[in-house]
């Protein structure tokens, strides 16, 4: 639930061969002994270390470990089914379909995926030998997949990126304070008051040992058409006669250094701070009174990307923006994209996970609801996510404009393919001190 803010990210994606020494290497990661790589937990840091490492498991990788069938169970169907089961549901069809993946993430051998987040790539190198010596007893690697911040903080496409993240109830604050209501701890771990009244999600059994204070993670490799989308920015500024930079705005529903337009709609230089990059909504609430009121999308359209996938108090399919959230942490992979050199052949994208309680009710919501549907809020017609929808034919886009009919902007293609997923239980460093002990039974 912490915010990192690493430069450098190693995922290792392994399949367990030896459930009793794979068990012993997860027991080292709880064990709190001097010169063990040790699992990140909610302890306060006196000072920010090194690196940070965390493990996730699928709902194979539970079973090889030796969790019983009625454990297994317990869990929802969506993480039971896995990824690739249920890509379809997500916009991961065509280009994006699971025969297309990358790195082994399609096959049964995705028992177990280690995220490693470094402050350096040299400091990923290091902690990566002494991780690999702790694999080499009980698990095959099946691949590993590098992520590396890019200049200036941003993602491939120009925009800066990670401003908006849930503040959790209970938690440490964001990097970049979030105006809207705090999420409830159930939104995002099992075992607390979720964000629907008089509910909270069944705890994965036994819960004081296993379930309790654990989350899900969709974990996706997300390759980027820097070159697709550059080129569709210039193709859409000659149909509506805006500049290049206002169109990119709209689409994003910011500004390609991160400037909302909710804040700023005519100009990326609009004084605003930082720290209020977050602080906006798209009506006025009690939280935001001074919000300006843009149910029309005028300023930001209501089928931006941000919008979709965090629309506050838009309204929206699902009844609420502030039901849906998800925590985001992630890195670029692949070198900064050279406009000079577009043919570069070069795969460039983002390793992101989207954590949350719930991968159907979250994740899965977010991407087959908001991002893939024009249902996701009045007004839109058949259109999807501008950004990140799977425009299987060329897709369109509405920009509001008032007083007169929403400008369409068309020739869209699916400028983001998905390269891989996994979907993981995240286990409190409690559940993987049990982990650790089932697998050695």
């Amino acid at each position: 639930m912490r915010t990192y803010a690493m430069d450098a990210l190693r995922v290792f994606v392994l399949r367990i061969a030896q459930a009793p020494q794979a068990g012993r290497f997860l027991a080292s990661l709880v064990a709190g002994a001097p010169d063990t790589i040790a699992l990140t937990t909610a302890l306060p840091w006196p000072q920010k270390p090194d690196y940070c490492v965390n493990v996730g498991f699928t709902h194979d990788g539970l079973a090889a470990l030796g969790v019983t069938q009625a454990s297994l169970d317990t869990f929802p169907e969506d993480f039971r089914q896995g990824a690739v089961a249920r890509a379809g549901r997500v916009g991961d069809t065509g280009a994006s379909a699971p025969a297309n993946w990358t790195g082994g993430l399609a096959t049964s051998n995705v028992h177990v995926l280690v995220f490693l987040f470094a402050q350096t790539a040299a400091i990923r190198d290091q902690i990566t030998v002494r991780l690999r010596a702790g694999f080499a007893a009980g698990f095959t690697e099946v691949s590993t997949h590098d992520g590396d911040s890019l200049p200036g903080n941003v993602a491939h496409f120009g925009y800066r990126d990670g401003f908006a993240q849930p503040t959790i109830d209970g938690g440490l604050p964001p990097l970049v304070p979030d105006v809207l209501p705090k999420a409830p701890a159930g939104e995002f771990l099992f075992g607390h008051p979720s964000q629907y009244a008089d509910f909270s999600y069944p705890v994965p059994q036994p819960a004081a040992q296993l379930g309790h204070n654990g989350s899900f993670v969709a974990f996706r490799i997300l390759a980027q058409d820097c070159h697709g989308f550059e080129q569709f920015l210039v193709d859409a500024a000659r149909q509506t006669g805006l500049d290049p930079e206002l169109v990119a705005a709209k689409l994003c529903g910011r500004w390609r250094n991160g400037v909302p337009l909710a804040l700023s709609p005519e100009r990326p230089d609009g004084p605003v701070p930082i720290e209020k990059f977050n602080s906006f909504d798209y009506v006025p609430t009690e939280s935001t009174p001074d919000a300006v009121d843009d149910r029309r999308g005028y300023r930001c359209p209501i089928g931006s990307h941000i919008r979709r996938m965090n629309p506050r108090n838009s309204t929206v399919a699902g009844n609420s923006g502030l039901k849906r959230r998800i925590v985001r942490r992630g890195l670029p992979y692949g070198p900064p994209y050279d406009p000079g050199n577009p043919a570069d052949g070069i795969e460039r994208g983002l390793l992101g996970l989207f954590i949350g309680v719930s991968l159907k009710d979250q994740f899965e919501f977010l991407m087959s609801d908001w991002a893939n549907k024009g249902a996701f809020a009045p007004g839109l017609k058949d259109t999807r996510d501008p950004i990140l929808g799977d425009h299987a034919a060329p897709g369109t886009f509405l920009l509001p404009v008032e007083g007169r009919k929403s400008i369409e902007v068309t020739g869209m293609s699916r400028f983001v393919t998905c390269r891989g997923a996994a979907y993981c239980f995240l286990p409190s460093a409690t559940g993987v001190r049990y982990l650790a002990t089932v697998a050695g039974n």
